[in-house]
């Protein structure tokens, strides 16, 4: 299951994060980073949300955000 949001979607899900969740951006990133080596990112998805108890849309924006994230930083 993908869940490819809209750009304007995807910020929205992110900004609503650390009221919804209670923890930060940063957080949920060092999470993604000390999680399982997952190689797909639907997979680093659905085990943020089984693991964290988040819906999957959620886990599928912080997941797709560390993404960019960490390849920004590459540049």
């Amino acid at each position: 299951m993908s869940l490819n949001h809209s750009p304007e979607t995807h910020s929205k899900l992110i900004a609503r994060i650390p009221q919804v969740t209670g923890r930060d951006i940063p957080e949920w990133f060092n999470a993604i980073e000390n999680g399982p080596s997952f190689t797909r990112c639907e997979e680093r998805s659905t085990w943020l949300a089984e693991e964290h108890n988040l819906s999957h849309g959620y886990a599928a924006a912080l997941v797709r955000e560390h993404e960019r994230t960490r390849r920004a930083r590459h540049y």
